[in-house]
């Protein structure tokens, strides 16, 4: 199946900057709804159609020609969190040049870094983030040229709202293999990794996710609310326009600003990162019943908490609604998937992610030595597929230590049961001796203490598993109940509770679990030397 399926695909490209132009043509007022306007056209409101968002993409690429940008050279976005970045990306790739898309959420000295990795790159961003973590780096000397999404023009900078009425230009397609979108890793383990992505690979990836979504093709309003530098996002964008849905974009996802906007638009379909379904709880509760029209829910990037999925699914009034949960990679997209149901959601096994997809991907689980595992063995997960990026931009060594004979190390731990379901226990970096899973831990607290809006367990200063936790409201945590939920648990250290905005997190609201780890053993450390006379002041 996997040859006749590279046969009939090979040769075809997703390209994001044709996204609203080709949908445009096949449903010109299909509506889009944002939750907040464009800072690039603040006057523009939050309503509009296809047909008006690819005129701006069109506009946007045409001034980009005009500050010369060329097909094949790289932009880095780096710019105030909007539904724009978006556009700008689309409008990038529009003229064949290719968008580096960089988080919002990352900090000045990080992109530094990573602008010089991309070899001297243009830069667009805007003037909050010129005057805010942008202050004080020399971004001069890592780019091209400065261009201005938004803001009043610096010295140095090229503002696009001064180039008026620039010539509209034809599409640049690249070719298939060419490098064609950057995206970074989440960084949940240090310095993000830049992932290049080519247009054949995204078209393998969209496939199998148009055949999901088929059926619900014009029926439902959909809602996305994800990070815009992250390759997902384009997937779901292309895949909900080209079958002529109507679209929710959302920046925020504060319940208190998803509340009221649901509550509005009615949305059909819901997909979000993992960690924000589980803030959206409180929404089951909401008198406005914002979910209650919501018949199916999407959840990539990480596998759900049962607690949260069963939550969403009660809180829709649909006769049948559905939790679709996908598990994959930004270097592979996705891997494996599954839906559960109200009645299956009660039993939820949250380390099942489902069965890799049939006819897209390979999948095998190793030992140490690289060979199979027997079925229901825990090993090393590796995956064969069309799917994957191209490299690390300036890591391509760090990149191939990752294949091994066309096989892609996951760098996650887990097993297939003998139905062919993948099970997944813990990122190769984060295991913990004493422990078979802390993701499966994790996942039992969530569901024995409704107060936990989070919870991570990270390794300690001697390997002990510490566990962090964070609960609604930031109030105090019940150690009675603690004691009782854990008390069939393995063995662990005392909780570490810490307020939730002071989690480390990454552009998909993922715990960065290695610099959440350093914190613990920098505090128990701390504590230590002071017990024993070693602290300062000693």
């Amino acid at each position: 199946m996997h040859s006749l399926i590279r046969r009939m695909l090979r040769g075809n490209g997703f390209y994001i900057g044709t996204i609203f132009e080709e949908a445009a043509r096949r449903y010109p007022r299909l509506e889009v709804t944002l939750d907040q306007p464009l800072r690039w056209a603040p006057d523009r409101g939050t309503e509009f159609t296809v047909a008006e968002l690819a005129d701006l993409v069109d506009d946007l690429s045409a001034r980009l020609w005009a500050a010369g940008v060329r097909p094949a050279e790289r932009v880095a976005l780096y710019k105030t969190n909007n539904f724009d970045i978006a556009l700008f990306a689309c409008a990038v790739a529009r003229i064949g040049a290719v968008p580096a898309l960089l988080s919002p959420f990352l900090d000045g000295e990080i992109v530094f870094t990573l602008l010089h990795r991309l070899e001297r790159p243009w830069l667009l961003t805007d003037g909050d983030t010129i005057d805010g973590p942008l202050h004080e780096i020399p971004v001069a000397a890592a780019t091209r040229g400065v261009l201005l999404a938004a803001g009043t023009e610096r010295v140095g900078t090229v503002d696009l709202s001064a180039i008026a009425e620039a010539p509209r230009r034809d599409a640049v397609l690249l070719h298939p293999r060419q490098p064609s979108l950057i995206s970074h890793s989440s960084g949940t383990t240090g310095i993000p990794k830049l992932a290049v992505h080519c247009p054949e690979a995204g078209y393998h990836r969209l496939i199998p996710q148009k055949l999901v979504a088929w059926p619900v093709r014009r029926k439902e309003k959909a809602a996305l609310c994800m990070t815009f530098v992250h390759s997902r996002f384009y997937q779901g964008l292309a895949m909900w326009l080209e079958l002529g849905n109507p679209l929710v974009i959302a920046v925020d996802a504060d319940p208190r600003r998803i509340g009221p906007l649901f509550a509005r638009t009615r949305p059909g379909y819901v997909e979000t990162h993992p960690n924000n379904f589980v803030d959206w709880e409180v929404l089951a509760d909401d008198p406005a019943e914002p979910l209650s029209g919501v018949r199916y829910f999407g959840a990539t990037f990480d596998a759900m908490h049962p607690r949260t999925i069963q939550r969403m699914l009660g809180a829709s009034h649909r006769r049948r609604p559905l939790f679709l949960q996908a598990y994959g990679q930004s270097e592979i997209g996705p891997v494996a998937g599954r839906w559960y149901t109200r009645r299956s959601a009660k039993n939820a096994d949250g380390r099942c992610v489902g069965m890799p997809l049939p006819g897209f991907i390979s999948m095998r689980v190793v030992g140490a030595d690289g060979t199979r595992v027997k079925t229901g063995a825990v090993g090393h997960l590796e995956v064969r597929s069309r799917t994957r990026i191209l490299t690390y931009l300036g890591e391509d060594a760090r990149y191939a230590k990752e294949v091994r004979d066309g096989w892609w190390r996951l760098g996650d731990m887990g097993y297939r049961d003998r139905w062919g379901l993948l099970h997944l226990l813990d990122r190769e970096v984060d295991q913990i001796e004493s422990m078979t899973s802390n993701l499966e831990v994790e996942d039992i607290l969530m569901s024995r203490l409704d107060e936990l809006r989070e919870i991570v367990i990270v390794a300690g200063p001697q390997g002990e598993p510490v566990p962090v936790v964070a609960t609604r409201d930031d109030g105090p945590l019940d150690r009675e109940r603690w004691r009782r939920a854990t008390g069939d648990l393995p063995a662990m250290a005392p909780p570490w509770q810490l307020d939730f905005a002071k989690l480390p997190r990454t552009s998909t609201w993922k715990i960065q679990r290695h610099q959440l780890a350093t914190l613990v053993r920098e505090d128990r450390g701390a504590a230590a030397r002071t017990a024993t006379g070693k602290g300062k002041g000693a």
